[in-house]
């Protein structure tokens, strides 16, 4: 079975176009890797570029990537709504096919020392590759974001895995990592009262009591609505439906409509055909009932 491996890396630019494009346009002349997705998000200030390929191929397309990163961003007058680490915010490895998570996490930590050593930026692994376990969790990592970052970087408790304990001067610290597929997923309310946001956010997420395997924070949409913005780490323990109805459910304690939702990225086939057996109440339906999932095992 040949290696399929999705990449998502998260880097700290969603107004510019042309940085935007540049950032795909590395990934998309990489060898051997089919890039997905481009989805940038001006009120985070920050794009989501999705890509496929072997693992060697995919590790060439992430560092290609950051390379134009630390080119073309100047964390020094970013802003954004999303916390944030550094230019090059996250890259996770995605084992999709014929490769094992075991496999993934070598290469986040090659790949973690190759940013280190070419580019001069600090890395911190989380997810499967996290060297302790207070690191796992990416929130945790990110809190103080870019601008604490000297300070938190000077606690040995939060040296970091790989480089010296100081960040790059424009691009700040990468966090690198191997992760099962995930979902973000945002529900934006019919209220640019970010606080009532921040209020249900609060319900939702696990760190909270909340549900299980998934992130969640309040944030204002770039149209200026109040926004849950979320995590699913595994839509088969907490599905897209189940996040959908717990916000809706806690903003009408509030008098709050939900406006829309909107996937950012790309979902699972699986986690589509969840929700749709959930909120038509499908009887007895399975994926294989959906005609292009059927086409392409053919």
């Amino acid at each position: 079975m040949a290696q399929i491996v999705e990449c998502v890396p998260n880097f700290s630019e969603g107004r510019r176009g042309q940085v935007i494009d540049a950032l795909a346009d590395a990934v998309g002349h990489t060898p051997g890797v089919r890039l997905l997705d481009v989805q940038s998000d001006e009120s985070h200030n920050r794009c989501v570029i999705s890509f496929v390929g072997d693992l060697d191929g995919v590790v060439r397309a992430a560092l290609a990537a950051a390379r134009r990163a630390v080119e073309l961003i100047d964390m020094n007058v970013h802003t954004g709504e999303h916390p944030r680490l550094g230019a090059v915010d996250v890259i996770p490895l995605v084992p999709i096919a014929g490769v094992s998570m075991e496999a993934c996490v070598t290469a986040a930590r090659a790949l973690g020392a190759e940013l280190w050593q070419e580019l001069r930026i600090p890395v911190f692994f989380y997810a499967e590759a996290a060297t302790r376990v207070e690191r796992r969790r990416l929130p945790d990592i990110r809190k103080g974001e870019y601008e604490g970052l000297p300070a938190k970087l000077a606690d040995p408790d939060w040296a970091p895995d790989v480089g010296e304990p100081m960040p790059h001067p424009t691009a700040g610290v990468t966090v690198v990592g191997a992760r099962r597929p995930l979902i973000a997923y945002n529900v934006n309310l019919r209220t640019e009262d970010v606080d009532v946001a921040k209020r249900i956010a609060k319900v939702v997420r696990e760190s909270s009591g909340g549900l299980p395997a998934v992130q969640a924070m309040g944030v204002r949409s770039a149209a200026g609505q109040a926004q849950v913005s979320m995590n699913l780490l595994d839509y088969t323990t907490t599905p897209v439906h189940r996040a959908y109805e717990l916000v809706q459910s806690e903003a009408a304690r509030y008098g709050v409509e939900v406006l829309e939702s909107e996937v950012v990225g790309l979902i699972p086939l699986a986690a589509v055909a969840d929700a749709a057996r959930a909120f038509l109440r499908l009887r007895g339906f399975t994926r294989e009932q959906i005609l292009e999932a059927k086409l392409m095992e053919e």
